[in-house]
């Protein structure tokens, strides 16, 4: 027990002084110093003895020795998309911070509280997997406004077509004329473009950042049209009006699933909220669950069923289309 809090006690501090650290480069403005150093950088003198790096550096952390740990591990790639896919500005680094000293401080504070492992270990998991959870949710409802935006940026890039214009310059109306998040990455695509990439090149770029099944239909169609001719206007309003269609289609399935949703969430809400009431009814009758060996056994067999019934529900009334 003092091992393990003398343990928790360290990576807490080791936090602190990071979170710290951070806070001073933050206030410190590196990004003025940054820009002064590349201002210096373009004097003749720089040239001579600094070797000028055009490759486009990942940052996964404001933190150097965090930063290089973290880039020689595979699984940061998928995190790093996910970041950008969630249009978050901060780099991984602080998240994974954040998850440590949220781990640690449950783990203290709990210790205090009480000595059962079996309940601090599960809290701790919990709030240690909230940051990670924010960034899922919030990349979910970014490629959700995406794929509602989707559409309407195909008829835009249609319009420009009939109207006589390049393909290159439907897509950066729509880098212009749109918000984020669709916005935001054609206006990338067409960054792709003017630096040199082929447009069938930057699609496909734009269809591995983007995670909208409906971004196939657009890519392939374009895809396609590059390599066989034929009325690529037409073909785009065909596919926004298919998408369309698929949106009611959901809306029609997000209605009568309705109810099995309400259900799951009352299912797997229920039992901590009859825990709650005869806690507050009956403290003893709780107490005994927690202290006995017995009931710690029960107490983490019937989280592991609820956890198992809610994903098991969540499956039945999920309906792809």
């Amino acid at each position: 027990m003092n091992l393990l809090t003398a343990i928790a006690v360290f990576i807490l501090i080791l936090g602190v002084i990071e979170a710290v650290y951070l806070a001073f480069r933050t206030t410190r403005n590196p990004e003025k110093k940054e820009v002064k150093r590349r201002l210096s950088a373009l004097s003749f003198r720089s040239y001579e003895n600094e070797e000028i790096d055009i490759v486009r550096k990942r940052l996964l952390s404001e933190v150097p020795w965090l930063n290089r740990m973290l880039l020689s591990f595979r699984w940061t790639n998928r995190m790093y998309l996910l970041l950008e896919q969630a249009g978050i500005q901060r780099p991984l680094g602080f998240f994974i911070l954040v998850s440590i000293l949220l781990v640690v401080g449950t783990f203290l504070i709990g210790s205090w509280i009480t000595p059962h492992y079996i309940i601090i270990i599960p809290v701790a998991v919990f709030l240690g997997s909230l940051p990670f959870l924010y960034i899922y949710s919030k990349k979910n409802r970014r490629m959700k406004k995406f794929e509602n935006q989707l559409p309407d940026a195909m008829d835009l890039i249609a319009r420009s077509l009939k109207a006589g214009q390049a393909f290159s310059s439907g897509l950066k109306m729509v880098g212009d004329e749109f918000g984020d998040p669709v916005g935001t990455e054609f206006d990338k695509t067409v960054n792709e473009i003017n630096l040199g990439g082929g447009v069938i090149e930057a699609l496909k770029n734009l269809l591995n950042r983007v995670d909208c099944p409906d971004l196939n239909f657009f890519v392939i169609s374009v895809v396609i049209q590059k390599e066989t001719g034929g009325n690529l206007a037409e073909i785009l309003e065909n596919i926004s009006r298919l998408i369309r269609e698929r949106f009611k289609l959901h809306g029609r399935i997000r209605v009568l699933s309705a109810e099995g949703k309400l259900s799951a969430i009352i299912l797997t809400v229920l039992p901590f909220f009859i825990a709650a009431v005869l806690a507050f009814i009956n403290p003893g009758y709780i107490t005994t669950l927690i202290t006995d060996p017995i009931g710690n056994i029960m107490i983490g067999l019937a989280l592991l069923l609820i956890i198992m019934g809610y994903f098991t529900m969540r499956r039945m009334i999920k309906i792809e289309v």
